[in-house]
């Protein structure tokens, strides 16, 4: 049964323009992108990209329709099935309950130079590894809105990643995973997108289940970072808030349907509280609803320390990690070990 465009959450002046272009009904706009639907019915961009959302989750198309059809004990099958992504540090994929998420949404929230991006650029490469060698053998699209990603740290990432596989080779099995698994196509299976401001990602992520529907093998979608176009030129703070609970949502239902992980980088920000300042994450404690999990990445004196402060499953954990020439890594045991105890001693000596 066809929908008239009436029926859809848009203001009577957006209505008025999509019926007087010619568009009577959901079904006439399904196929249409948010450039076109903005050329045909004289609507800014972001009109025509909250249009095509409307239609997606009102008008019976996109992911919607397919996660509203699962039942309980689909999704608790799908629940045990997901696997998830490893980090390359042992501690935090223990903290995290094996790795990323697959399925889920996960916010990296922390201040410039933490090693936020150097992290999503690890599970880019990590998400690859075969699963011979405990890995998904998945795909990424990289959705990049600051211009912090960097190809020749990619490279070397990457090939710390087939280095360590190499070296675990017993089977014949890894022996032929190896053979597919090289610096080279690790970046043709990192699908790259730049956005400049936040109706080109909104627009982005509209044409994305496209995308992931001829490209079944993504398990992983980054955006790096969630917070830098919401930030910009934002004079209305209910807008910028209805935009984000609608991009919340989609991110949500892309997680569910396409089976992958979404990973979410966010700013710092201060606000004050009983008259001290303190630094808490960038877009709103409303947005903070919104991901599964957090982790907040921050510095303790020189040691980075990551601590997941919401999840479902294991709030309240911390670990130490380090930024190395092959990527995230833990850190050395026994220098670990050595900073505790000099924390300890300066505790006790008064430094």
């Amino acid at each position: 049964m066809q929908r008239s465009v009436f029926s859809l959450s848009l203001s009577p002046s957006v209505k008025r323009k999509l019926v007087n272009a010619g568009f009577q009904f959901t079904n006439d706009l399904l196929h249409l992108k948010p450039v076109q639907l903005s050329k045909e019915a004289t609507l800014s961009q972001l009109e025509a990209l909250e249009v095509l959302q409307a239609v997606r989750k009102e008008g019976g198309g996109g992911d919607a329709g397919a996660s509203s059809s699962l039942t309980a004990l689909d999704l608790l099958q799908k629940e045990q099935d997901l696997r998830r992504i490893v980090t390359f540090s042992s501690q935090l994929d223990a903290a995290l309950g094996g790795g990323l998420p697959v399925g889920k949404t996960t916010e990296i929230c922390g201040a410039p130079g933490v090693g936020k991006t150097q992290l999503c650029l690890q599970l880019a490469v990590d998400v690859q590894v075969p699963q011979c060698f405990g890995g998904i053998g998945g795909q990424v699209v990289y959705i990049d809105t600051e211009g912090s990603f960097l190809l020749q740290r990619v490279v070397d990432i990457a090939t710390a990643a087939v280095q360590h596989c190499s070296l675990l080779v017993e089977d014949d099995e890894q022996r032929v995973a190896m053979t597919t698994f090289t610096v080279e196509t690790i970046l043709s299976n990192t699908f790259l997108v730049r956005c400049h401001d936040y109706v080109e990602l909104l627009a982005e992520l509209h044409l994305l289940p496209d995308f992931l529907s001829d490209h079944p093998r993504v398990r992983l979608l980054v955006i790096d970072s969630v917070a830098f176009p919401f930030r910009q030129h934002f004079e209305d703070l209910s807008q910028r808030t209805r935009l984000l609970n609608g991009l919340a949502q989609q991110l949500i239902a892309m997680a569910t349907s396409h089976n992958m992980a979404v990973l979410m980088t966010n700013q710092m920000t201060t606000r004050l509280r009983g008259g001290q300042s303190q630094q808490v994450p960038a877009l709103g404690e409303t947005w903070g609803h919104a991901p599964t999990s957090r982790l907040l990445l921050h510095w303790a004196g020189s040691r980075r320390l990551a601590a997941i402060f919401k999840s479902p499953d294991h709030t309240g954990a911390t670990v130490q990690y380090q930024i190395t020439s092959e990527g995230f890594r833990d850190i050395d045991q026994s220098e670990q070990t050595h900073t505790v105890q000099s924390t300890a001693s300066q505790r006790d000596t008064g430094h």
